[in-house]
């Protein structure tokens, strides 16, 4: 006789909305008082909206501090365009790298509410140092004069805003989306609107923090600018703090690299051994915390890892034993390593926006009226409208309209909406190589507004990619990892920031001869072929884009069981666990819906 552990867990599915499984969330999440959530209570879009509104503050800060550094470095700083390119592009690349480790102290350590919570300490600490060496007598640039002060104090404080980015951007982006219950028919299908909202509210912050913020720095002053971003952080964290009660907290279970390493030791300890033909018959165990992963077969060697050898429960634990899930999420991890390898020219794309492209608006007539001067860094709001209006778009039109058409949940897969994004950045960047040619050859200052193009091209493309990528590193990512999954989107950026500033370095030693001349990237930007670089980067992008296909035509989703938390495995009268596999729903394959 047997009886099936985990049938007190509780889990429910899209059946059972109307009954008392309903009532409780059962996703391993916990309320404030650490007790199973009650699903009226808390979690939604009730607790998801003050968590949009910190990231609105925090992108103001951000894009408000990045779209204007290039200006910054060049005209307060003086350093050369080339100089100040590669500075630009190695603090977007840190700031974008950092969330890997702040992703992981998330999910390991702090939890996500307390990691939001102290990286934005750090982050206000790094707008006040900023603030101090901009207002400050006797540290402020005078003339081609920098106080040595003023230049330490400016980096230790953009170098502290990327601290503070590192921990704020993953922790808080998957707390947000933790607020949905993935195994709730109407909460998942909000999660879905979820990343889009989430990056119209984020899109609204670079509106104004390139448009208002900007201003402030033109108009009025660097330090004023700088004084307002700190204060407006400092509300938000207020207003942070004030949700606490509505929020689903998940409770940290230490190193989620652990149990990776597990299954790859496990699988190599038992590399001699043979595949069951029947995977059922492959270890599994539902304790009633966690969702199951279904069987696939992809890197089938890992499945040895849950191979029950005779004396498996004495092993269980000491690296000897994994489950069907664990093997499974550890799949998931490697399968994400060669999307993440072909997304990264789409990141290296990205980092023309806020660097190239505005200093190309800083060499164009910028007036609007005999009497307004458009800030250059404000041209960078073009890009953000347009990502607004793709989202909206998407959300509202597009998405409702493709999931008729094919009857699919999501409509289109994550990995073809990143794709479609990815095509755009080889246009975008296409045509700001047409428009920079232009603007060469023209014998009179050309408008900024030939600019715009290349902008909305991109910021189409982002609509597109950025939520595909979020969405994508998100949803794949082993529950106890969904942190660091946000780390790696943003790494995308990061790493295709160093690349650039990299390509760069390369591309100025091979056009200049070694310094022998200027090359593709002078002083003087009417001297300069930034023309040739955006033709090279298009064609870089342009033929990893077959090779994106290629890997992700071969991608299989991530499959969880039709019953996660009520079934799982069975005890016999002994308490010897036997294998169990379960049938699955299967959320999608491959590049399709």
């Amino acid at each position: 006789m047997r009886k099936q552990q985990g049938l007190s867990g509780g889990g429910h599915g899209v059946g059972d909305g109307d009954g008392e499984w309903d009532k409780w969330v059962d996703d391993s999440s916990v309320d404030h008082r650490g007790r199973p959530p009650l699903r009226a209570a808390t979690g939604s879009w009730k607790a998801a909206m003050f968590i949009i509104l910190i990231e609105f503050s925090e992108r103001l800060s951000y894009f408000g501090i990045a779209t204007s550094l290039m200006i910054y470095l060049t005209k307060v700083l003086h350093q050369d365009m080339k100089v100040a390119a590669v500075n630009s592009q190695y603090w977007m690349s840190v700031t974008t790298l950092m969330p890997l480790l702040g992703g992981f102290v998330a999910d390991a350590y702090l939890g996500r509410f307390r990691t939001v919570l102290l990286s934005t300490v750090v982050y206000l600490l790094g707008l006040v140092l900023l603030a101090v060496a901009q207002l400050a007598p006797g540290l402020r640039p005078g003339g081609v004069s920098v106080p040595r002060v003023h230049e330490t104090l400016f980096f230790v404080g953009i170098y502290l805003v990327s601290v503070g980015t590192g921990g704020h951007k993953p922790a808080l982006e998957s707390f947000g989306a933790d607020q949905f219950d993935d195994g709730h028919a109407g909460e998942r299908l909000q999660k879905m609107s979820y990343f889009n909202w989430w990056n119209c509210a984020l899109c609204s912050g670079v509106l104004l923090g390139v448009t208002v913020v900007v201003y402030i720095q033109e108009r009025i002053g660097w330090g004023a600018a700088t004084v307002l971003l700190a204060a407006v952080m400092g509300c938000s964290l207020v207003v942070y703090l004030a949700g606490w009660r509505t929020y689903r907290y998940r409770v940290p279970q230490g190193s989620p690299v652990t149990p990776l390493l597990r299954v790859v030791v496990a699988a190599v300890m038992k590399r001699r051994l043979q595949l069951p033909a029947d995977a059922g018959q492959l270890y599994e165990e539902d304790d009633g915390k966690k969702r199951l992963l279904s069987h696939t077969d992809q890197l089938r060697f890992l499945d040895k890892a849950a191979i029950f050898e005779h004396g498996g429960e004495v092993w269980r634990g000491a690296w000897r034993l994994a489950t069907v899930t664990q093997v499974e999420e550890t799949k998931l991890v490697v399968s994400m390593v060669p999307i993440w390898v072909a997304t990264l020219p789409f990141g290296m794309a990205a980092a023309q926006v806020s660097t190239f492209f505005v200093k190309q608006g800083m060499a164009m007539d910028r007036h609007l009226g005999p009497h307004f001067v458009l800030p250059p860094a404000s041209i960078f709001a073009l890009a953000a409208i347009a990502m607004i209006a793709t989202v909206a778009l998407f959300d509202k039109v597009l998405e409702p309209c493709l999931r008729r058409a094919t009857g699919a949940e999501r409509g289109i897969s994550v990995l073809r909406r990143i794709g479609v994004g990815m095509a755009f950045a080889v246009v975008a960047m296409a045509v700001a190589a047409v428009v920079e040619r232009r603007r060469l050859d023209s014998k009179v200052t050309m408008s900024v507004f030939w600019l715009v193009p290349q902008f909305a091209l991109m910021g189409v493309g982002d609509g597109f990619a950025l939520v595909g990528l979020q969405e994508y590193f998100y949803d794949q990512m082993p529950e106890t990892m969904r942190s660091l999954g946000i780390g790696l989107y943003l790494s995308v950026i990061g790493a295709g920031s160093f690349l650039s500033s990299q390509l760069i370095a390369a591309a100025s030693r091979v056009s200049s001869h070694g310094g022998r001349r200027d090359g593709w990237f002078g002083k003087d930007l009417s001297r300069s072929r930034l023309d040739l670089f955006y033709w090279l980067l298009a064609g870089i992008s342009a033929a990893n884009l077959g090779f994106y296909v290629l890997v992700a035509t071969r991608y299989s989703y991530k499959q969880q069981t039709a019953k996660a938390g009520r079934v799982g495995v069975e005890k016999d009268v002994a308490g010897v666990n036997s294998p169990y596999n379960h049938k699955c729903v299967a959320q999608g394959s491959a590049f399709g819906v």
